[in-house]
């Protein structure tokens, strides 16, 4: 999938007005991340399970 055409959702965490923003797209057995306000910067994807244990992780 081209990541130009993901879906990007912010995180619900993310201050809408403070430096700390994250953007979120759910992809083919993946995951990306990428910086809400440095975009052009790229992004990180992790493998579905990888991300899903990442957040379970700092849920705990």
């Amino acid at each position: 999938m081209d990541i130009n055409l993901a879906r990007w959702r912010k995180s619900s965490y993310s201050n809408p007005d403070g430096p700390q923003c994250v953007e979120v797209a759910d992809l083919p057995g993946e995951t990306a991340v990428r910086d809400t306000r440095n975009r052009d910067l790229g992004h990180l994807s992790f493998e579905s399970g990888e991300w899903a244990g990442l957040v379970a992780l700092l849920k705990r």
